[in-house]
């Protein structure tokens, strides 16, 4: 995605680093560069607002659930494999849990 103008900062790594932005997880310098992008592209400035309201709706809607400790270990230990650029394994976080998989997967008639 891009507007097709010159940025500072390429369009594909504002998109890569979004959620970083969102969850203020960068140094000020960053979410200033961020910003100033922003404020030059519209597309990014879409993208941002439309991940922004995702954000809030799952917070709202889910934000209330704890989150199982094991589960956020899994998760956390994966993010930081992506970001060191290291192979991340195929298996499921979730194996071994009473849910599926996948949000469009059906439990078998046997688990209901």
């Amino acid at each position: 995605m891009s507007c097709g103008e010159p940025h500072e900062m390429d369009c594909s790594e504002v998109l890569d680093h979004l959620y970083e932005f969102l969850d203020r997880e960068m140094p000020d310098d960053d979410c200033t560069k961020f910003e100033t992008h922003f404020g030059e592209c519209s597309p990014c400035l879409e993208k941002y607002g439309l991940e922004q309201a995702v954000k809030k709706l799952v917070k709202r809607c889910c934000g209330h659930d704890d989150v199982p400790t094991d589960l956020r270990s899994k998760v956390m230990g994966r993010i930081e494999l992506i970001r060191a650029g290291e192979a991340v394994p195929e298996q499921d976080l979730t194996a071994g849990r009473d849910m599926p998989a996948a949000a469009d997967e059906q439990p078998s008639p046997n688990e209901k």
